[in-house]
């Protein structure tokens, strides 16, 4: 299925008031309820109810000890689930809230273990999407989500692929159409006036420099402490290969000479010329944003297409680009 195409689902609801409605019935009841944002859909449950909660680990099949980001309709709410909220965070929040930056900050005493795996820290965001917002202030309360699709795999951007994905797992989804970013938050530590990004995003290392002045570490060490810090992450059922511009062709022909179908994926000036016959050319992005909103559908299209290795030229490291290399290198460990 295209970008943003039409689903026909039983659990899928065009976004209107009634079906709004519906959703904070169904999260209230402890149901779990998939819903866009700007970066890519979430599946949702009552964050203050660990039951709920629980749910959302079994249809994903994640680990229970991978942390859960918490989603508020704003800055005020988000205290509520911060035991503090420091003069830094205040200075990132206000900079960057509503949009898709990730504070983890000490947990307040409502914050339960089951959102965080037992950790003292926990995730906090301000969607900036209209769904999720007119969906958290009719809620009320913390919504706990991580992308809405099975644990390692290709993360969602449109309806589509949540109900290909998790099917009766989820008992609703919001189409709030296809999400504009692309790729999952930025996750920053506040600790001790420092900040430290956890996992790369929409906003860079040096738009949070410029904003607070501090020193931003993007070396984090020890265990994993927030979502997508796994060394393995949003593969394809396909191989996935990455190779710079210049070497792109030859690895290219290097897997077609091995006997797999190829595709390619890369920025439209980066496309390799003279490919094998038979190789599939993916829609190519024109740019490193774009690249970003489109990266986790090409992944399904090499999937679709029937190809089991793709070769994927990232975009230069500068920027978003820096987060759709990651997504592409934690996806190439998957295999």
């Amino acid at each position: 299925m295209g970008d943003g195409g039409t689903v026909r689902h039983p659990s899928v609801r065009a976004v209107s008031p009634a079906a709004l409605d519906e959703a904070v019935r169904v999260l209230r009841a402890g149901g779990l309820v998939a819903f866009p944002t700007e970066t890519v859909y979430g599946l949702g449950a009552d964050a203050a109810n660990p039951a709920a909660v629980a749910r959302i680990f079994a249809a994903k099949g994640r680990p229970a000890d991978h942390p859960l980001i918490v989603h508020v309709a704003s800055a005020e709410s988000a205290r509520d689930w911060a035991a503090t909220f420091p003069p830094l965070a205040r200075t990132l929040a206000d900079a960057f809230w509503p949009g898709p930056l990730t504070l983890i900050l000490p947990r307040s005493a409502q914050v339960p273990d089951a959102v965080t795996g037992g950790r003292a820290t926990v995730g906090l965001r301000v969607p900036d999407q209209p769904v999720a917002l007119a969906l958290l202030e009719r809620f009320g309360g913390g919504i706990a989500a991580p992308s809405a699709n099975r644990f390692g795999r290709v993360s969602p951007t449109t309806a589509a692929h949540v109900a290909a994905d998790l099917g009766d797992r989820v008992d609703l989804v919001l189409d709030g159409g296809p999400c504009t970013v692309g790729v999952e938050s930025t996750i920053v530590e506040v600790a001790d006036g420092r900040l430290t990004v956890l996992r790369t995003g929409g906003i860079t290392p040096d738009d949070l420099a410029a904003v607070t002045g501090a020193l931003v570490d993007t070396t984090p060490t020890g265990p994993a402490r927030a979502p997508g810090m796994l060394a393995a992450h949003y593969a394809p059922a396909a191989r996935v290969v990455l190779a710079e511009a210049a070497e792109a062709a030859d690895t290219v022909a290097q897997w077609v000479e091995k006997g797999h179908r190829v595709a390619v994926l890369a920025e439209t000036a980066t496309v390799p010329e003279n490919l094998p016959e038979g190789v599939v050319v993916l829609p190519s992005p024109a740019s490193a944003r774009d690249y970003a909103r489109v990266l986790y559908q090409r992944l399904r299209d090499v999937d679709a297409a029937g190809a089991d290795v793709v070769v994927a030229i990232p975009p230069e490291p500068a920027g978003i680009g820096l987060a759709v290399r990651d997504r592409l290198l934690r996806a190439s460990r998957a295999h």
